[in-house]
C-alpha cells in the first residue's frame, strides 16, 4: 500500500510538473533554479547545463555536484559549508577589451575635471579628455590607478550606487552595442543556479571595485550585496550640513582582491573556504589553489577564452594571442591539467554564450 502511494505520489508531481511547464506565462516567471527544484522534487530527468556541450568539463561540474550533495553519499558536504566562489570579469562576464570598471572611469573623467579644472592638463586625465584611443590603450597601469582614485572616491557611497546604476542602464559594450549587464556567459549562469539549487551559496571574488559590483550582483547574477567580495577602498563616516549620517568614498586601498588578495579575501569576509572555485586567468590561480588544498571534494575551475568568433581569443596559454587582461599563461594551464583542476574551452564546451544568441 505504502508502494502504491508513493508511485502515485510521484506520478501526481510529474503531471504536475508538466503542466507547469506547459503554461508559458507561468514558465517564464520561475526561475531556472526554482524549475530545477520542482523537476528533482518530481523525479524528471533534466539537463542542468543545457548550454553546455558533452564533456569533461560539463561531466565534472554535474558530478560535483551529485557527489557532495548525496547525504549518504561519502563525499557529502554539509549544507552550511557549501561555498562556491567565482571571479567576475572572464568568467562570468566579458573583459576585453577592457573591463567594464575601467570604462566607467574613463566615462567619469570629464565630471571629475569639471569639479578640479586643475587636472583638464595634467595626464593622465588630458590623454583621457583627448579621446584618442591610441593614445590611451597606451595608459600605463600607474596611470589607470590615478584614474580610479580620481573617479572612484570623493563621494558617499549612496552616490556612487547611484552614479554607477546611471551608467549602466546607458553605457554599452563597443563590439556588440549592447548593456554590460548583457554580456554575461549563460552556461556560467547555469552554474551558479544549478549550485544554488543544491543548496550551495554563490560568491563573487573579484579583482574589480567591490562597490561596484554590488549595485547590480544582485540583479545580474542573483547574488546579493553581501555575498560580494572585490577590491575596497577606505571609507569615512561623517555627518552632512542636515546632521544626517554619510559614508565618503575615500582614496585609500583597504584590499586587493586580486592574486593572493583573493584568499585573504575569502577568510576576511567568508570565512569558510570554498569548496568550489571559479576563474580564467593568473589572477584567480591563488584562490583555486587555497580551495584545492581543504579536506574532502574540492573544485577547482578556469575558463580558456578561445573562441574569436563568438567572444575574444587570448592566453597566451595553447597559443593564443597574449594579453594583459584576463592573462592565462602556459604556466597555469599546466598547473591546472597535472593537478586536475577543469579547464572549460569556451568554444569546444559552450553551445550557447550569451542568453541573446539565436
Amino acid at each position: 500500500m505504502f508502494r502504491e502511494t508513493t508511485r502515485a505520489f510521484r506520478s501526481n508531481r510529474r503531471r504536475s510538473l508538466k503542466a507547469i511547464l506547459t503554461l508559458p506565462a507561468l514558465a517564464r516567471v520561475l526561475l531556472p533554479g526554482a524549475l530545477l527544484f520542482l523537476a528533482a522534487q518530481a523525479g524528471a530527468q533534466v539537463d542542468p547545463l543545457p548550454s553546455w556541450n558533452e564533456g569533461a568539463a560539463k561531466r565534472a561540474i554535474i558530478a560535483f555536484v551529485k557527489d557532495t550533495t548525496e547525504k549518504s553519499g561519502p563525499k557529502f558536504v554539509p549544507p552550511e559549508e557549501r561555498i562556491a566562489t567565482f571571479d567576475q570579469d572572464g568568467t562570468l562576464w566579458v573583459e576585453h577589451p577592457m573591463y567594464a570598471q575601467l570604462m566607467y572611469c574613463l566615462a567619469r573623467v570629464p565630471a571629475v575635471v569639471k569639479a578640479k579644472p586643475a587636472l583638464a592638463k595634467a595626464e593622465p586625465f588630458k590623454t583621457v579628455l583627448s579621446g584618442n584611443r591610441e593614445a590611451m590603450a597606451k595608459l600605463t597601469e600607474q596611470d589607470l590607478v590615478k584614474i580610479a582614485a580620481a573617479t572612484l572616491s570623493g563621494m558617499s557611497v549612496d552616490e556612487f550606487s547611484a552614479e554607477v546604476k546611471k551608467w549602466l542602464e546607458t553605457a554599452k559594450d563597443p563590439r556588440w552595442r549592447r548593456p554590460y549587464t548583457e554580456l554575461t556567459y549563460l552556461p556560467m549562469q547555469e552554474v551558479l543556479q544549478y549550485l544554488r539549487a543544491n543548496g550551495y551559496m554563490t560568491y563573487i571574488v573579484t579583482g574589480g571595485g567591490q562597490d561596484f559590483v554590488r549595485v547590480y550582483s544582485e540583479q545580474v547574477y542573483g547574488i546579493p550585496p553581501e555575498q560580494v567580495v572585490g577590491t575596497s577602498g577606505a571609507t569615512n563616516f561623517s555627518y552632512d550640513k542636515r546632521g544626517k549620517p554619510v559614508l565618503t568614498k575615500e582614496p585609500k586601498l583597504l584590499l586587493n582582491d586580486d592574486h593572493a588578495g583573493k584568499p585573504e579575501g575569502i577568510h576576511l569576509m567568508i570565512g569558510r573556504r570554498p569548496y568550489a572555485a571559479f576563474g580564467n586567468s593568473i589572477g584567480d590561480q591563488q584562490m583555486l589553489e587555497y580551495t584545492m588544498a581543504g579536506n574532502g571534494t574540492r573544485l577547482a575551475v578556469l575558463v580558456l577564452h578561445d573562441d574569436a568568433k563568438r567572444e575574444y581569443a587570448y592566453g597566451p596559454a595553447q597559443g593564443l594571442p597574449a594579453s594583459k587582461i584576463g592573462t592565462f599563461t602556459q604556466a597555469l594551464y599546466d598547473q591546472a591539467k597535472t593537478q586536475g583542476w577543469t579547464v572549460i574551452s569556451m568554444k569546444d564546451d559552450w553551445k550557447r554564450v550569451f542568453a541573446w544568441e539565436q
